[in-house]
């Protein structure tokens, strides 16, 4: 996937934010993006934005969070129906050593909950923890119960250590008050066995979430060979889990008959966060499934999308 634009990443004329955007955890989410393209301590096989390019553990001021409050109270008059705030974007957002002061001054303006979408990596760091410590909920992401598929899945930077990451997301439980979802994320082939998933159920009693949540790709992933678990196999793996975990389902369309009309603007916007289906776009952006076919043939043609065909589903993304 080619780099985005610093200019023209997200909605048009913002430069932080982008959305909303449906979820299939958070619904609504108005998405908040704390670090360049691709910045993450993880470079995961299974990552929709594809590979990182900058593999870090710094910590500093990645964007300008005044300028992201900014845009924040600016959408908040034009968008309603907004669910979630949602820090996570085009990489890990707890890389940003400003995230406590958008997390607190996102609470001085709107009752609209904040949620914090991390790769877990960097919770055993006391000033990370206490970062964290205002949001509504956290959601980490575990893959294994072992190094060796920690670091297959993961491709994680060399300074972090499997063991003190995941005694970091059970620290972590101890000092936050607020809900923690935890992601297990499955690979088929890699870590989908009862053997690994049950040590995985394991572990993650010891972490104590609020809730258990299998997840697996559903969009282009970085490697070819990152392939999603089926839904009959995710259904047989959730009473592995005590309480039994749940499935993240896909995100349907609303029931209501769309009447907004699709904007080259509002496409490439949305398609340069993300590779997106025609149905992905209709629900984003309140249109008819019809109407978006149309329009993204018109962008292919014109050579400004490309298009993916991934596990029998079509994925368009912007062109390089």
């Amino acid at each position: 996937m080619p780099r985005i634009p610093e200019n023209n990443k997200h909605r048009p004329g913002y430069k932080y934010i982008f959305g909303p955007v449906p979820s299939r955890r958070l619904g609504r989410s108005l998405g908040v993006d704390l670090v360049p393209f691709k910045t993450c301590t993880y470079d995961c096989i299974y990552c929709q934005l594809g590979k990182t390019t900058n593999k870090t553990i710094e910590r500093k001021n990645y964007v300008n969070h005044e300028q992201v409050i900014q845009e924040i109270r600016h959408i908040l008059n034009k968008s309603p129906g907004i669910d979630y705030f949602t820090l996570a974007g085009s990489g890990e957002p707890t890389l940003n050593n400003s995230i406590q002061e958008v997390i607190a001054q996102i609470k001085t303006i709107t009752p609209i909950p904040v949620a914090v979408l991390t790769n877990g990596s960097l919770l055993f760091q006391e000033q990370v923890q206490k970062a964290l410590a205002r949001a509504d909920v956290v959601l980490p992401t575990v893959v294994s119960a072992d190094d060796n598929r920690y670091q297959k899945i993961h491709r994680p930077h060399p300074n972090l250590d499997y063991n003190q990451v995941m005694a970091g997301m059970a620290r972590f439980r101890k000092i936050y008050r607020g809900k923690i979802w935890l992601e297990v994320f499955l690979v088929a082939g890699l870590n989908d066995s009862d053997r690994q998933v049950e040590n995985v159920a394991r572990m993650a009693a010891e972490i104590k979430p609020d809730r258990i949540q299998l997840n697996t790709a559903e969009r282009l992933t970085t490697e070819d060979y990152s392939r999603s678990v089926s839904q009959a196999r995710l259904s047989e793996l959730t009473s592995l889990f005590s309480p039994p975990a749940e499935i993240i389902a896909s995100c349907s369309p609303a029931e209501e008959t769309p009447q907004q009309q699709p904007n080259e603007e509002d496409v490439l916007a949305m398609l340069m966060r993300r590779p997106m289906t025609t149905d992905d776009l209709a629900l984003a952006l309140k249109t008819g499934k019809e109407q978006i076919e149309a329009f993204t043939q018109k962008l292919v043609n014109e050579k400004k999308i490309k298009q993916r065909s991934w596990q029998g589903k079509t994925f368009f993304s912007i062109s390089s």
